[in-house]
């Protein structure tokens, strides 16, 4: 029998941790990418008066411009807990995604991949439920510690004995974002892809784009 994605019924901690704890086993940690990214998409949620905003941002991989932002509104009763967060923001994320005319060929998540506790992040769970490749960008670490051999301005998080993602460097004296595998994807590349796709800012284009695109739905909503 085939495992489900999502949870079937109300939200409920200890189900959810055993979907989770099955789920982490079917992230692939290999490069599923085509041979050449045309376009990169930026994944953002943002809340406002009990309902959750998901933004994609589609942009061109090469020149880093955009191509196309879709946003959805709906309501969440999925309550805020540490480590769950996923359950949240999927079901927004889902519905923008299935609203975009261009696919991307790799979705950078504004939150964690397997660098995660029991390695199945927003990034890593979103990968499963679209069929992409994604990868984590969180501005904060959720688990692990930082080594200190820092090799082509990243140092990597490991948790458990295992390196989990990356603390990425990508802009002088700033803090790093941390990067981990989401889905379909290594961790080496994972990490050129990110740098790539950051400007002059720390945060990645894909999920500033995608941030700004929250925001101004959120303002939208509100008035």
């Amino acid at each position: 029998m085939p495992i489900k994605l999502v949870l079937d019924s109300a939200f409920a901690t200890e189900k959810a941790r055993k979907l989770q704890l099955s789920l982490s086993k079917m992230v692939i940690c290999e490069d599923e990418l085509p041979e050449h990214v045309r376009f990169v998409g930026g994944v953002d949620v943002a809340y406002t008066d009990g309902h959750a905003i998901g933004a994609v941002a589609v942009l061109d991989y090469n020149t880093l411009k955009l191509v196309e932002t879709k946003t959805t509104c709906q309501v969440t009763d999925v309550p805020y807990i540490p480590t769950f967060l996923s359950f949240r923001e999927i079901p927004p994320v889902v519905s923008a995604v299935s609203l975009l005319s261009t696919s991307p060929d790799v979705f950078l998540v504004d939150g964690q991949g397997i660098a995660h506790p029991r390695r199945i992040g927003f990034a890593s769970h979103l990968g499963l439920v679209i069929d992409a490749v994604t990868i984590g960008v969180a501005k904060s670490l959720l688990c692990g510690e930082i080594g200190d051999k820092e090799v082509d301005n990243w140092k990597p998080i490991v948790h458990e004995g295992e390196t989990v993602g990356a603390a990425v460097y990508t802009r002088p004296r700033v803090k790093p974002v941390y990067v981990s595998i989401g889905h379909k994807v290594s961790l080496e590349k994972a990490i050129e892809i990110v740098k790539h796709c950051t400007g002059k800012y720390r945060i990645p284009e894909p999920i500033r784009e995608a941030h700004k695109a929250a925001v101004e739905r959120k303002r939208l909503e509100k008035d």
